[in-house]
């Protein structure tokens, strides 16, 4: 546009002076800047420059040499046509920037929020397993110890099925024990202790099949229970002052709140129990003792001899009866369906 202007003004200076500019020298002064050249006889073409900031005023003098005149001519060029920057687009380009700033912080922010809530979830998880394994593990073992205790119970039940009476024998015991007149309990008349066992032994004797008796030993401190061989009975009856040989006698022995299985170290610490149940199992060649009260087993002997066996029972030297209790039939409730299964 500017270039147009330039070549209007040269014509109208061209036309109104009737100037032939073939020859002539052209002088434009634009913004500052100042352009010479000798012309020819057309004007082709001449570009200018204008700059924003260095004045809006434009001027075209061409001197004719031959003539030595001069013709001048000037315009103004309004701001419109020179482009210029906003005052607004610096603060548009600080807002924007900060903008994208926030924006980006934001995300980082939002991020690093949604990583830290996603580690605490994780931590949450973790924490519910733990307390689902150990509640799972408790419920686990809870249920091994019923599934357990119902074993022993059954197997207590079927122990007591082979219940059987028993009376001691009055020709066969220590000189030390004395036996009351229902032959069914036995106490230490002397409360001195013997290195030797003082023991007595029952009347009847077991060949074979499995048979059950039950023995009150009550809060005594000590006590032994258990059988002895036909021959080892045969040599107390004669001389009651010598020690069974080994392998003669399976016991359970209770001392000082521990009790111990013959062969073994102390097998089970359960609490002391008032009525001990004993089974003979004389086809399995084993001798198993019960805690009535508890219904469950406090240990188990392999026998080792054959032939006819007999129980005993030593009491301690404090003068406490300990006696065989006859065993009564008892009436149980029945066993839930979930526990029939369980035993089946």
């Amino acid at each position: 546009m500017i270039h147009c202007l330039l070549w209007m003004i040269m014509r109208m200076v061209v036309f109104d002076s009737n100037v032939y500019l073939k020859g002539c020298f052209l002088k434009l002064s634009c913004c500052g800047q100042t352009v010479e050249e000798t012309t020819s006889q057309e004007l082709l073409s001449l570009l200018t420059l204008a700059l924003p900031g260095s004045g809006n005023s434009m001027s075209c003098r061409i001197l004719d040499k031959q003539l030595k005149t001069s013709t001048e001519s000037s315009v103004a060029i309004a701001d419109a046509f020179f482009p210029s920057t906003s005052p607004w687009l610096a603060a548009f380009v600080v807002i924007l920037l900060l903008s994208m700033f926030l924006v980006l912080a934001a995300i980082y922010k939002i991020r690093k929020n949604a990583r830290k809530q996603i580690e605490q979830d994780i931590d949450e998880l973790k924490r519910k397993l733990d307390e689902q394994k150990r509640r799972f593990e408790k419920e686990n073992e809870d249920a091994e110890k019923r599934i357990e205790n119902v074993r022993n119970e059954l197997k207590f039940r079927k122990a007591r099925s082979n219940a059987v009476n028993i009376t001691l024998d009055q020709t066969c015991k220590h000189p030390n024990l004395c036996i009351s007149d229902d032959k069914r309990r036995v106490k230490s008349s002397d409360k001195k202790e013997t290195a030797l066992k003082a023991m007595v032994v029952a009347t009847e004797g077991f060949p074979d099949k499995k048979h059950y008796w039950e023995v009150e030993v009550g809060n005594q401190s000590q006590w032994e229970l258990g059988v002895v061989s036909e021959n080892f009975r045969d040599v107390i009856m004669n001389n009651m002052g010598i020690s069974p040989p080994v392998n003669s006698l399976f016991s359970l022995q209770y001392s000082q709140g521990k009790y111990i299985l013959t062969g073994r170290e102390d097998v089970s610490d359960c609490k002391q129990c008032s009525v001990v149940g004993v089974l003979l199992d004389v086809e399995s060649s084993e001798l198993s003792f019960y805690s009535v009260e508890e219904m469950s087993p406090l240990g188990s002997v392999v026998l080792e001899f054959t032939g006819k066996l007999y129980p005993f029972f030593s009491p301690d030297s404090s003068g406490k009866w300990l006696g065989v209790r006859p065993v009564k039939p008892q009436t149980y409730d029945p066993l839930p369906q979930g526990e029939k299964e369980i035993n089946k």
